[in-house]
C-alpha cells in the first residue's frame, strides 16, 4: 500500500471508471492516519508500522481529493473528512514537518538531505543514492503551487480570509518557481535546487507536472517549451525516459544485478505512468485541438498494444528500457501504469 502510487493511480483507476465509493474509501482511509501533516508513503505488509518517507505523497493526496470532489460533487465527505487533512498538510508543510520538509523563505518547499530519498526517484543501494534530489525538487513545488491554488479556489466565496491566505502563498511560490527553476538558455525547467543553491539542470520528466496539473506556475510560452523539449528528448513509444540520452549518466538498459538495476531505475529507464501527464500537458498547450488529439492518440497506441501483446495481458509493465526496442521490465502489472493510460485515453476521447 503506497501513498504516492495510490493517489497518482486514483483518478484513472477509480474516478474515470466511476468507482466513486472505492475512491472515497481510499481517500478517507489515508486521511484518517495522516500524522504531522503527512500522508503515509507506505503501510508495512508484515507489521503495523507506517512509513512517511515521501515529500510528495501528501501533495498527491490533495490533488486526488480535489479530483474526487470535481468528479462526484460529494461536498459532505470532502468538507468533513478530507478538507481538514488538506489544511493540516498545507499548514505543516509551510511550518515544517518530518525530514526537514518546510517552506523556505521564498515560499518553495525544500526537503531532505544527502541521506534521504523523498521523491519518487528514490533508488538507493548500500546508502548510495543514485538520484539525489534533496532540496527543492521541481515536481514537488509544481504540486505545492497546484495545491495552494486548489485550496484558494475552494475557499473563494466560502471563506475569503482563507482564500486570500492561500492566494498570497501561491503567488509567492509562482514568482519564486519561475526565478529558480526556469532555465532560459535551455528552454526547460531545472530538476532540483540543492540547499547550497547549486542547480541540477538534468533534463528529466519531473518538469512535465508543472504543465499538466490544473494550475501551472509557468507562462503559456514556458509551458509550450517544456512540452516540446520533453517530447523531443524523453518521449518514447511506452512513456517518458527518466533522463535524457544526451546525459553522461544515462543508462539505456535496466539489467544486471540489483545495484546495476537500481542505478538505471531513474537514469534513463522509461516509466509508462508518465504518459498520462505528458498527454495532458501536450493537449493543454495545444488547446485540445482535433489535430492534437489525433497526435496524442498516436502517442498511446503502443501502450494499448502492450495490453494484449506483452507481459501481463490487460495490464502495463512498471518500466521499459530507455533504448529501443524498449523491452518491458520490472513488475509486469503496475497500477499507476494502467491508471494513467486509462486517464490519457479519457482525455483524448472527451
Amino acid at each position: 500500500d503506497w501513498g504516492r502510487d495510490a493517489f497518482i493511480s486514483l483518478p484513472g483507476l477509480l474516478l474515470v471508471t466511476g468507482r466513486f465509493e472505492e475512491a472515497k474509501s481510499v481517500l478517507t482511509t489515508f486521511a484518517a492516519v495522516a500524522d504531522e501533516g503527512m500522508i503515509p508513503n507506505r503501510f508495512d505488509d508484515y507489521s503495523d508500522s507506517t512509513h512517511f518517507n515521501s515529500v510528495d505523497a501528501s501533495l498527491w493526496f490533495i490533488n486526488a481529493a480535489f479530483q474526487y470532489l470535481r468528479a462526484t460533487d460529494d461536498s459532505k465527505t470532502f468538507e468533513q473528512e478530507l478538507m481538514p487533512t488538506i489544511r493540516l498538510i498545507i499548514d505543516s508543510y509551510r511550518k515544517g514537518t518530518r525530514f526537514g520538509i518546510h517552506a523556505d523563505a521564498d515560499g518553495l518547499i525544500t526537503a531532505g538531505d544527502e541521506q534521504t530519498q523523498l521523491t519518487w526517484m528514490d533508488a538507493k543501494y548500500d546508502d548510495i543514492a543514485f538520484t539525489p534530489r534533496y532540496g527543492k525538487a521541481v515536481e514537488v513545488n509544481a504540486l505545492w503551487y497546484n495545491c495552494l491554488c486548489l485550496a484558494a479556489q475552494f475557499y473563494a466565496g466560502r471563506d475569503m480570509e482563507n482564500a486570500g491566505r492561500y492566494e498570497s502563498m501561491a503567488e509567492k511560490v509562482r514568482k519564486s518557481f519561475s526565478e529558480l527553476f526556469w532555465n532560459e538558455s535551455k528552454g526547460y525547467l531545472n530538476d532540483c535546487i540543492l540547499p547550497d543553491g547549486s542547480v541540477d539542470d538534468s533534463l528529466r520528466p519531473n518538469q512535465i507536472f508543472a504543465v499538466s496539473l490544473n494550475f501551472s506556475p509557468l507562462s503559456e510560452k514556458q509551458q509550450a517549451s517544456v512540452a516540446e523539449v520533453v517530447q523531443k528528448h524523453l518521449l518514447t513509444p511506452y512513456g517518458l525516459r527518466t533522463l535524457s540520452p544526451d546525459s553522461p549518466n544515462y543508462k539505456s538498459e535496466y539489467t544486471g544485478p540489483p545495484q546495476q538495476r537500481d542505478e538505471a531505475y531513474h537514469q534513463g529507464t522509461v516509466w509508462p505512468y508518465l504518459i498520462g501527464h505528458f498527454v495532458e500537458a501536450y493537449l493543454k498547450v495545444n488547446e485540445s485541438s482535433p489535430a492534437s488529439k489525433i497526435q496524442a492518440a498516436q502517442f498511446i497506441e503502443p501502450l494499448l498494444g502492450h495490453l494484449t501483446e506483452d507481459g501481463c495481458l490487460g495490464s502495463i509493465s512498471e518500466i521499459f528500457d530507455g533504448d529501443a526496442p524498449h523491452k518491458p521490465k520490472g513488475c509486469f502489472a503496475q497500477a499507476w501504469s494502467i491508471a494513467e493510460l486509462i486517464r490519457a485515453y479519457q482525455l483524448i476521447s472527451s
